[in-house]
């Protein structure tokens, strides 16, 4: 009976404070925090067992190591989000008539933004740690700038489609950093380094060419919804500061 009621006290704080919508932006945040320093953790701890290479690097090389797990990571959730709601879910749908397609969000669409802030934030946290190891003043500004966008989105709820649309183009990072792995390991020259280069390549040219396209498209298809009649002036500094 006690294990019982703890365990109904315990859904009862979940669903009222940790889940409730205006909670989410925070716990959300939190949780993309922890989890940054989860993977972390796990990759030096893996790569210890499993890469012979990674004891022979030197301090801040295996922080960099362990770092770009982080991004990678975080790359893979907000695309696999950003695409799922940008072309599969009915949240942004021309069919449903939620009102302005500007103005629509769900829980789902906060809490995997405000993941994506708790990653930049650790991120720039470890940016500015190391400094300048892990990033000059380009990546600061970079993060900076996708926080206070992205952030807006979540507390908002405001231009969340193309927040998503833009956050898309995350699809290149776990390339780019399996260029710096491959090469940190001594496989520059290997064919898994010119495969990935070709993939590079294919994945930036869709992702952050041709995507954009799509996007102002589909803001020439939208226009009604989007113009600046309907919406105001802060909405559009939030994906012009991810662009």
């Amino acid at each position: 009976m006690m294990t019982e009621s703890y365990q109904n006290q315990a859904e009862w704080l979940l669903k009222e404070y940790v889940l409730a919508d205006s909670f989410i932006p925070y716990t959300s945040v939190v949780f993309g925090i922890f989890a940054c320093k989860m993977v972390y953790d796990v990759t030096q701890l893996f790569s210890t067992i499993y890469f012979k290479s990674y004891s022979n690097l030197s301090k801040l090389q295996r922080t960099e190591w362990n770092n770009r797990s982080i991004s990678t990571m975080h790359a893979i959730f907000i695309t696999v989000m950003a695409l799922y709601f940008v072309f599969w879910s009915d949240l942004f749908s021309d069919s449903q008539h939620a009102g302005l397609i500007t103005f629509r969000s769900s829980s789902l669409s906060t809490f995997a933004l405000g993941a994506s802030v708790g990653y930049f934030l650790a991120d720039i946290g470890m940016i500015i740690w190391f400094y300048p190891s892990l990033g000059g003043m380009e990546y600061v500004i970079h993060h900076l700038l996708s926080v206070v966008s992205v952030a807006y989105s979540m507390m908002t709820g405001e231009g969340q489609l193309y927040t998503f649309m833009v956050l898309i183009s995350e699809t290149t990072t776990p390339g780019i950093n399996l260029r710096w792995y491959l090469d940190t390991a001594g496989m520059k020259r290997s064919r898994a380094y010119l495969i990935n280069g070709v993939v590079i390549f294919v994945a930036w040219l869709v992702a952050r060419i041709l995507l954009f396209l799509y996007l102002f498209y589909h803001v020439y298809l939208h226009y009604d919804q989007v113009s600046v009649l309907q919406m105001p002036s802060p909405i559009w500094g939030n994906p012009l500061l991810l662009d």
